[in-house]
């Protein structure tokens, strides 16, 4: 009765006598983990809440404001979400402000990227596994999910996540029990899920590559991240904010955009979203000379090269706003794409990292367009 009590005040777990030495290394190696957790989220939610927080991120756009709404009423629920959204909108941003507005707000806010990990081993890095359970398993190893017990768990582009996995994650969500790898014993855990995608996981459903019943569950409050050539204004607001953040960073306090690099920022079409947005600013701080940034200091397109004649012709706004911004996404990706591959050599991880996106996407884009990467790492077009 006293250990039921004490992990319901918030206790990590309990040890019965006689105790494994094993089994009390792991516990040990769990509390300087959640610990190592709360003070990277006690550091990022004082910059959530400070003067350049929710507000300041979120933007004035009105489709940035409904997202904003909607995270506001669902927050401080039990409810799972499924944040949809391009590659770069800042999902994980929107799932650390969901965490923080909760009553989980003091407890871990832990993060599983299913596209960083290879089938093999994103069970393990989800579930843990007990001594034994594979070759090289010579000690109990905590999943991710035990260190989010009482907090919020993160996953971010679950439409990679394989179907044995997916089974397990359903029966998380559902039963909030699972078992370690190569364990018997039914391990009960208080995580509430937040998961994202870049990709529509109602095609991947209906390929079979994604569970129904995961789909729904996941799907039952849907918040979609418009990409950020969609928010009009907002990407003005957006880079002052990344830049006083870096200014301060960098110690170079007194720069500011000129009104030519505001409009370069406005027609740009941000296929990276606000992950090229910050970059972009990041390194124009580093090389600033001059107090006043201009078009050529965001080095947008090329490297601050003027933008490819593919690219140019896409600016004109002949049809509807939509098909003009379609075109220019496509010819920048047409241009930016070799661009990376050649830098990369030809490798597609380097070339994704780049480009601010995942292989998947990299390896969808190339089939789009037709390009072959190993070509263009030998310098053929």
């Amino acid at each position: 009765d006293d250990a039921v009590h004490a992990l319901k005040d918030g206790a990590l777990d309990f040890i019965q006598k006689p105790f494994e030495v094993p089994h009390l290394l792991m516990l040990v190696e769990r509390a300087l983990k959640e610990q190592e957790l709360k003070r990277a989220h006690t550091l990022w939610r004082d910059e959530m809440e400070g003067s350049y927080g929710l507000p300041a991120m979120v933007g004035e756009d009105a489709s940035l404001k409904a997202v904003e709404q909607t995270i506001q009423r669902v927050a401080p629920t039990e409810a799972t979400v499924l944040l949809e959204g391009e590659s770069g909108t800042g999902k994980e941003l929107f799932a650390h402000a969901i965490h923080i507005l909760s009553p989980r707000r003091d407890r871990p806010f832990v993060t599983v990227n299913c596209a960083a990990l290879p089938e093999t081993l994103i069970e393990n890095e989800l579930f843990g596994h007990e001594k034994g359970a594979f070759t090289g398993a010579g000690a109990r190893k905590a999943g991710k999910v035990e260190f989010a017990n009482h907090g919020t768990l993160f996953l971010d582009e679950i439409g990679e996540l394989p179907l044995p996995t997916q089974a397990k994650l359903l029966r998380l969500i559902e039963e909030k029990a699972f078992e370690r790898l190569g364990g018997t014993q039914t391990i009960s855990v208080d995580a509430r899920i937040v998961a994202a995608t870049n990709v529509r996981l109602r095609e991947a459903v209906e390929r079979g590559s994604f569970r129904s019943d995961l789909f729904f569950r996941l799907a039952a409050f849907p918040v979609n991240i418009p990409p950020l050539r969609e928010r009009g204004e907002d990407v003005w607001r957006l880079a002052d904010y990344f830049l006083r953040k870096l200014a301060r960073q960098f110690h170079k306090p007194n720069l500011e955009f000129s009104p030519e690099a505001r409009g370069r920022m406005l027609s740009y079409p941000w296929p990276g979203n606000v992950r090229e947005l910050s970059n972009a600013i990041e390194r124009a701080v580093i090389l600033a000379e001059n107090s006043a940034l201009g078009p050529a200091d965001l080095a947008l397109g090329f490297a601050g090269s003027p933008l490819p004649a593919g690219v140019r012709e896409s600016l004109d706004i002949s049809g509807t706003l939509a098909e003009a911004t379609a075109r220019a996404v496509k010819n920048l990706e047409s241009a930016k794409i070799p661009q990376a591959l050649k830098e990369a050599k030809g490798d597609l991880g380097l070339a994704a990292q780049k480009l601010g996106i995942s292989v998947k996407n990299l390896n969808e884009k190339l089939s789009e367009l037709g390009i072959v990467s190993s070509r263009i790492a030998h310098g053929e077009s």
